[in-house]
Parts: C-alpha cells; structure tokens; sequence
C-alpha cells in the first residue's frame, strides 16, 4: 500500500471517477442490445458474440475484443440481471470511496490485466473472476455488511464470502490447467491488495490450533 500511496500521489490525476458506474452501464447497454438482436432471425449474431475475448479472433485483427469482454452481462434474465448490476454497481462504488478512485483503477486494472494474460494462454477469458475479485473484496473490507439472500434471507458478506473461497478452492483441485489458471492469475489483484493481511490471518490461525493441540495435551 506504500507503493501504491506514492503512486496515487504522482498519478491521481489519471484516475478515472466512477469506473464501475461506467463498466455497469456497459454492460446493461450490452444486454439491451443484445435484447434487440437475439434471437431475432434477421440477426445472424448478437452483439455478445462480437465482444467476447476470443485469442485467435483477436490474433486475426479483432483488437477491440481484449476490452470489450469487461462489457459482457452478468446475467441473460432480465430479472436477475437487474439485480447483478445493482449490486456490483454497490460493492465497486462502496471500494472506490474507501480507497478512492485510484486504487481502485489499479485494482480492477491488475484483475483485468490478470485475466488478459490468462486468455492469451489459454485461448478465452471471461469477467467472472475479475468481478469475483470486486464481491471478494467487498467482503473483505465490509464482512457484516448483509444482503438479502433470495431478496428474504439476510446474510453476512463475510459468509457468502468464505462459500465462495470453498467453492474456489473446490475448483482449483477439480478442474483443468485452463480454469486454474484463469482462476489464479484473474485473481491476482486479491493478493496484491490483501495478500500480507491473509497471510498474518493465516499464520494467527495456525498459532491458534497449535496452542489448542498443546493445552489438549
């Protein structure tokens, strides 16, 4: 975060202000469009199909497509999509006010540079992660911050967090060398922010199981 300070105070004039605002109205913009186009059978594509990252598409000039995938929905309902923008609109302006919208630009800038690299090896990539990064995050920084699961149940951040770290790490053991990699690098930004943090909770943890196992003695 030193770093990072003595960065924002050479740069902070880059910045971009309200980047998730913008990265959400993309992609509702996407999904409208796409509302029009698919499936239509006047269409032979829908606009998704000409945003989505695609290695050899962007090898044979489709340049645009190394952007354009941050843009995809979240959702094709049209109930739950509304639904998903709202809240990662919530949790990205909620972590560009705590670290103000320099850090912020560099940590969505590492996810999407992070998840790039993984589609130039392994031939695609998709913003699931980078947006996982942005709900990991959130709950990192706001754990009792509650939402509604199935809009009636209320949940603490820090546990819908915690499943979705299982359900990372479930993935990591079970599926290919593609996914982990997508997985590992896309979440790279988690490590820069968070990394000495989970580390000391770590080492706090296993302190406290062994002083456990020794008083059990």
């Amino acid at each position: 975060m030193q770093f990072l300070n003595k960065l924002e105070r050479k740069y902070r004039k880059y910045a971009i202000p309200n980047l998730m605002t913008i990265i959400v109205f993309g992609m509702g913009l996407v999904f409208l469009l796409d509302s029009f186009t698919a499936p239509n059978p006047g269409y032979a594509y829908n606009l998704s199909s000409l945003l989505y990252f695609d290695r050899n598409a962007v090898f044979h000039g489709q340049v645009w497509r190394i952007l354009t995938f941050l843009f995809l929905p979240l959702d094709s309902d049209p109930f739950f999509i509304l639904f998903s923008l709202y809240f990662y609109w919530l949790i990205g302006n909620a972590l560009e006010r705590q670290w103000g919208s320099f850090k912020f630009n560099i940590y969505y800038l590492c996810g999407m540079l992070g998840t790039i690299i993984s589609g130039l090896i392994t031939g695609y990539a998709t913003n699931t992660f980078l947006n996982l990064s942005l709900y990991l995050a959130f709950a990192i920084l706001f754990p009792n911050f509650e939402i509604l699961l199935f809009f009636f149940i209320p949940i603490k951040m820090k546990y819908l967090g915690i499943l979705e770290c299982i359900g990372l790490v479930i993935s990591l053991i079970f599926s290919s060398w593609t996914n982990r990699i997508c997985i590992l690098i896309s979440l790279a930004n988690i490590l820069l922010f968070f990394g000495k943090d989970l580390y000391k909770l770590i080492r706090a943890f296993i302190r406290r199981k062994r002083w456990q196992r020794r008083n059990r003695k």
